[in-house]
């Protein structure tokens, strides 16, 4: 196990759009050392046939550093890769998408300890209310939430408590999206 900050790392928390690269390049940094150590002969990470028609930064990192992406180079797609898993009998096989806290931030506003935590709070509470695949997206003081359609009705019933839960974590505003969840939307702001 090794352990990182992500913080620390220089033009991360300046939070422009090559804030992944930044991230997976140090990561990598990290993680090279001790595939030389002991002796293996590639470090692997998770990029999957689905994030090549998307905005992922840091494959570039990954790219330059020589870092390989097994089930990419599979062409395996998400849905593939959930079936194969279901078959293996394994336990996440439809564990809910995850990224990165900082992708819910709007590009341009600088990452805090602070911002991640509000945001991961916000997104417990969430998903305490049973809804498995959220995103609170934070556009300063602007909670903008994304659920899959079928939970927002929950979003809808439970809208008191989800206001005054996420108004103490420190937003302002508190909004459903109402296109749902989509993987990535903050990049809807690239040109």
């Amino acid at each position: 196990m090794i352990e990182t900050s992500e913080l620390a790392i220089p033009g991360y928390a300046v939070n422009d759009k090559n804030r992944c690269y930044f991230c997976k390049g140090s990561l990598f940094d990290h993680l090279i050392p001790v595939m030389e150590e002991k002796g293996f002969q590639n470090v692997i990470y998770g990029v999957i046939a689905d994030d090549m028609n998307e905005f992922r930064p840091g494959m570039q990192a990954a790219k330059e550093k020589g870092i390989r992406g097994p089930l990419q180079e599979a062409d395996l797609f998400k849905q593939e890769i959930r079936e194969l898993s279901r078959e293996l009998h394994l336990p996440t096989w439809d564990k809910p998408s995850f990224a990165c806290l900082s992708s819910r931030i709007a590009y341009g506003d600088y990452i805090t300890k602070e911002k991640l935590t509000k945001v991961e709070k916000a997104e417990s509470f969430l998903k305490s209310l049973h809804i498995r695949q959220v995103r609170v997206r934070t556009h300063q003081d602007i909670a903008r939430i994304e659920v899959e359609p079928n939970d927002m009705k929950t979003v809808l019933e439970n809208h008191a408590s989800i206001v005054r839960e996420l108004q103490d974590y420190g937003y302002k505003y508190i909004t459903l999206d109402l296109i749902g969840y989509q993987s990535g939307s903050m990049n809807k702001v690239l040109s």
